[in-house]
């Protein structure tokens, strides 16, 4: 479909431009901002408005990506790659939803960033503005490449920018260890994928244009090189997205980052992984076997489980933050795996259910993800401060910013009438409707399944409330810096954005559900639109059928308002002049300050107990002698300690060894080489 401007109409481009074509302009766009970034450090005031363009870049990105989510598949092929492979690149339905995602979500935080970095030092902007778009450009990259060269070289720049942002700080030791961890798991998931796309296409050797995508959709694959295939990506796009057991880089890489980075790693980066997965598996792959659905569901719900439970016993607001993304990945790869399970077991309706439902959810993530990175960013940025032990009351001095971040905390708790529950919901209408399956162990497992959604969702609301009433609430725990500041405008404006994000997806879910339709058809060749029995109307959202399960948002957000309207009025008419104030029960103590609130750890001790399995528990004792003591609990992942801490310690050894051979001595050097020159004379010219 071309778009047809206007007679007179002022553009660069053809009048017959297709969407993809506009998509490659808004990248050239990033790459350009990139380029002129080192060249502006003596021009503050243009580097300042760096951010700013990136946040025009996404807007623009975001109406692009809606086009070709609407309109047909469009391609072209550019002239540079490889000689015989040069890159193709594609706009359909499925890279239009996730260009939308990227320009949605990278408008708010980019916005966010323009007040954010504004206060960096000019050296630092720059290399910041140099990596900063460049990373929007890989991610789009990604969505849009169409052969396995371009994937994997926009993979890469991907991976090497969001690196370089990780590492801003990079004069702290613990910083450059995550963003090493970080880089290392990223290319070792990188090989995974090069292989996957080895496979794929086909074992056509000396054939470059095997490697294009539309090859890979016609080839023929045998159902065992196919599962090799899918684990490879699986393994592969599980390392980018934090799949338990390559999760371990996430909760250091995140709190590293600078907040908007955090952000869009968090809200949009993640989501690349599961757009991998998608268009492998259901564009790429021309079988489905159920055991690959069953394998994703059992890893998307130990993700789930594993992410949330360490999310609760977390200090640190942005590594509370960092699990709560892996346990909303989980969620996301659990509804992968049931969807693959009714595709393959010909439930096409039920198919598009929960695939509409985890897009739905990819999407509500990034806004309340984003947004909730953005608040916590406000507040580190205002008081210098990431642990919450350290914190509280930032509700009277950040208002702004506590509302709005309350916003993202209530939506993803799952509470109606704001986005995370209509995903959630939908979610669990899949689980609780399924009928009876092919494989009688499913039969089974769904319902646990099901439990195990229900419990992740209920354990994410109560570290929500442990994250906001804790950082917000009370009293502060610690005197509060001289510095003390509310965000600004563009801050501010960024927060507003993706709290609209909230709101709207929340209150309007058929109208989402029938914008997420064109994918749905894309790769189940079923919707949930009215043709398919689906969403009954406008207002009312009926998954299946109305007469088995329906929402109704905006009524719902109706009786709400009402309720709060009549207990206002009672209070302030009928209950007015009986009211008395009087200071709380103190438990018998006569003072009272902010040490005897809830803290952090405290918060978290219960699941802590419960869970102790999971994690190893080291607790500093404080001095009994001390007139204010600090206790502090640190839970450490047991999967690092079991399956990684060896192979880092063995590498240590190793390096160690290799290490005592540079001795500084020309002597030694000579002897190597002569002993190395004698060896080849005597074995290799044999």
């Amino acid at each position: 479909m071309a778009i047809v401007f206007p007679s007179g109409f002022p553009t660069v481009f053809p009048p017959d431009s297709t969407p993809v074509e506009f998509a490659w302009a808004g990248v050239l766009f990033w790459l350009a901002l990139a380029a002129a970034a080192p060249f502006l450090r003596r021009a503050r005031g243009l580097l300042a408005l760096a951010p700013a363009l990136c946040a025009l870049g996404a807007l623009a990105m975001a109406a692009i990506g809606l086009a070709g989510l609407l309109a047909p598949a469009s391609a072209i092929v550019l002239p540079f790659g490889l000689p015989d492979l040069p890159f193709h690149l594609r706009l359909d339905a499925l890279s239009g939803l996730f260009l939308l995602l990227l320009g949605a979500a990278g408008f708010g935080v980019s916005l966010y960033a323009t007040g954010y970095f504004r206060h960096m030092e000019t050296g630092a902007l720059a290399m910041v503005m140099l990596w900063y778009p460049l990373f929007l450009a890989g991610m789009a990259m990604v969505i849009l490449a169409d052969d396995a060269y371009a994937f994997m070289v926009a993979w890469e720049v991907m991976a090497l920018a969001s690196y370089f942002l990780v590492t801003t700080d990079h004069a702290i030791p613990d910083i450059r260890r995550a963003g090493f961890l970080y880089l290392l798991i990223a290319h070792i998931g990188a090989v995974a994928l090069l292989l996957a796309f080895g496979v794929l296409q086909g074992g056509a050797v000396g054939e470059m244009e095997a490697y294009t995508f539309a090859a890979m959709r016609d080839a023929e694959q045998a159902p065992f090189w196919a599962s090799v295939a899918f684990l490879l990506a699986l393994f592969g796009f599980g390392a980018k997205a934090g799949l338990v057991p390559m999760h371990v880089w996430l909760p250091e890489a995140h709190p590293a980052a600078p907040s908007p980075v955090s952000a869009l790693m968090s809200g949009v980066m993640l989501k690349t992984a599961i757009y991998g997965l998608l268009r492998v598996s259901f564009d790429l792959l021309n079988v489905q076997p159920g055991w690959w659905g069953t394998l994703a569901l059992a890893l998307g719900l130990v993700t789930a489980l594993y992410g949330v439970i360490f999310a609760a016993v977390q200090s640190d607001m942005k590594r509370l933050l960092a699990w709560s993304s892996i346990e909303n990945i989980g969620i996301i790869v659990a509804g992968f795996g049931l969807t693959l399970i009714f595709h393959a077991d010909g439930k096409g309706a039920l198919a598009a259910l929960t695939l509409t439902a985890l897009l739905y959810h990819a999407l509500n993530h990034a806004f309340f993800k984003g947004l909730l990175f953005a608040g916590a960013g406000a507040v580190l940025h205002a008081t210098g401060e990431r642990r919450m032990g350290f914190l509280g009351g930032m509700i009277r001095f950040m208002p702004w910013t506590a509302w709005l971040t309350l916003i993202g905390a209530l939506a993803i708790a799952g509470l109606p009438p704001l986005n995370g529950f209509v995903s959630e919901w939908l979610l669990l209408q899949a689980f609780l409707l399924t009928p009876g399956l092919s494989q009688p162990y499913l039969n089974m497992v769904i319902p646990v399944a099901a439990a195990a959604v229900a419990l992740a969702a209920a354990l994410a609301a109560y570290v929500m409330v442990k994250f906001f009433g804790v950082v917000f609430l009370g009293q502060p725990r610690a005197p509060i810096p001289g510095q003390l500041h509310e965000a600004g405008w563009p801050e501010r404006l960024g927060m507003l954005w993706l709290a609209a994000g909230c709101v709207l997806l929340g209150l309007f879910p058929p109208q989402v559900i029938a914008l997420l339709a064109p994918v749905t058809r894309l790769l189940t060749n079923q919707t949930l639109v009215n043709d398919a029995g689906g969403a009954a109307g406008w207002l009312l959202l009926a998954p299946v059928s109305s007469e088995r399960a329906s929402y109704a948002p905006l009524i719902f957000l109706l009786v709400v308002l009402v309720v709060l309207l009549l207990v206002f009025v009672w209070v302030r008419r009928v209950h007015h002049g009986r009211a008395r104030r009087a200071d709380p029960w103190d438990c018998g103590f006569p003072e009272q300050d902010a040490r005897m609130q809830d803290s952090a750890e405290g918060f978290g001790q219960p699941i802590r107990q419960i869970f102790d399995g999971f994690m190893r528990v080291e607790r500093e004792t404080p001095d009994p002698f001390d007139p204010h003591p600090q206790y502090r609990g640190d839970s450490r992942d047991k999967l690092w300690l079991l399956l990684y801490q060896p192979i880092a310690d063995l590498a240590a050894r190793l390096s160690a060894l290799v290490g005592r051979l540079q001795h500084g001595r020309i002597q030694w050097y000579l002897i190597y080489s002569f002993v190395t020159l004698i060896f080849l004379l005597v074995f290799v010219t044999r």
